[in-house]
């Protein structure tokens, strides 16, 4: 069953460009795993520090595989410094 997977996240205004880069990487990284679908990346009109990504996998599996990667971890550790506060992460089923 397919996994769609919406997270959005701010940074702190000092750290927008460099949690952007990392971002970025993100998907260019994630876009060369066989069981990513989609991974699209936004950023706010208004507001330049407010992130979103829109994801689906091939399953919940491929997804936490996917969670395991270490740019994925690398970005863990990046998150609790420069983000405002934790991602928010919503997994959905497509309807």
């Amino acid at each position: 069953m397919k996994i769609y997977l919406t997270a959005t996240l701010n940074s702190k205004p000092e750290f927008t460009e460099e949690v952007k880069a990392v971002l970025e990487n993100m998907v260019a990284e994630s876009r060369k795993e066989e069981t990513c679908i989609r991974y699209d990346l936004h950023q706010g009109i208004d507001d330049k520090t407010r992130f979103v990504f829109w994801e689906i996998w091939e399953s919940k599996e491929a997804l936490e595989k996917h969670n395991q990667q270490p740019y994925i971890r690398a970005f863990r550790e990046l998150a609790s410094v420069k983000l405002q506060a934790a991602p928010e992460v919503f997994l959905l089923d497509r309807i």
